[in-house]
């Protein structure tokens, strides 16, 4: 634990030096909400919504975000980078294991992502006058598969890529569907219904889903928990089966 801790320490102040990576997970997302809401119609209830207003849908897909750019734009480069430069590899013959390297970036970026989660539920109930999750234990259980599913793809794209571009790459390839499955550019509930019943079964197209009806006030259907539990168990296999330390 001892040395778990410092190289958590270690990969915190590296983590800080880098306001790009920063940028995209703790701000974007709330950036994004914002300019949504500064759209009159957004903030308008919906009769075709019950009486909801978009930027009402827009929260938990922000919220999304955060956990998509910190598993899958920001994570897989980080990890590509450093067994690409052999860090990893040498690292394996010191007290300090690779997989205490690996734990720590996931824990960092796993906070950071919540953090920003957190951020973009303050702003729009603050400025936009967003409810609160009326469900606050199912938001939390349908925020932290979330998470586990997007940091689990993360690193399952480092897993099956050799470089550092290729990760990059193929990073960017899954990343423009997992942002559409999420909602950003038609929210999941207004989609028409055979897309939709397409997208549920996408990890966060499900989490959207949850999510949404979790800020109602019900707990998640818990068939939707269950695709983003399914597909957390995959990745996770898939990434433990194919990621090599060098």
């Amino acid at each position: 634990m001892s040395v778990f801790t410092a190289v958590l320490k270690a990969e915190l102040r590296l983590f800080l030096r880098e306001p790009f990576s920063l940028f995209w997970i703790a701000v974007f997302p709330t950036i994004l909400l914002t300019i949504l809401g500064l759209i009159p119609s957004f903030r308008e209830p919906d009769p075709g919504l019950g009486g909801r207003r978009v930027i009402d849908l827009y929260v938990p897909v922000n919220v999304l975000i955060a956990l998509i750019m910190a598993g899958i734009q920001v994570l897989p480069p980080v990890l590509s980078g450093y067994r690409e430069r052999g860090i990893l590899r040498r690292m394996s013959t010191t007290p300090v294991r690779p997989a205490s390297l690996l734990a720590a970036q996931i824990v960092l970026h796993f906070a950071a992502a919540l953090g920003s989660a957190l951020l973009v539920v303050a702003v729009g109930r603050i400025v936009f006058g967003v409810a609160l999750p009326g469900h606050l234990p199912g938001y939390l259980a349908a925020l932290l598969l979330g998470a586990l599913s997007a940091l689990a793809l993360g690193s399952a794209v480092t897993a099956v890529t050799p470089t550092v571009k290729a990760t990059t790459v193929v990073g960017s390839v899954v990343f423009f569907p997992m942002m559409f499955f999420t909602g950003v550019w038609i929210p999941v509930q207004t989609m028409p219904d055979p897309m939709r019943n397409v997208v549920e079964y996408s990890p966060f197209g499900a989490a959207s889903q949850a999510l949404d009806q979790a800020a109602e006030g019900g707990w998640p259907d818990l068939a939707h928990l269950g695709v983003i539990a399914a597909w957390a168990v995959v990745l996770i296999t898939v990434a433990v089966r194919w990621f090599r330390w060098e």
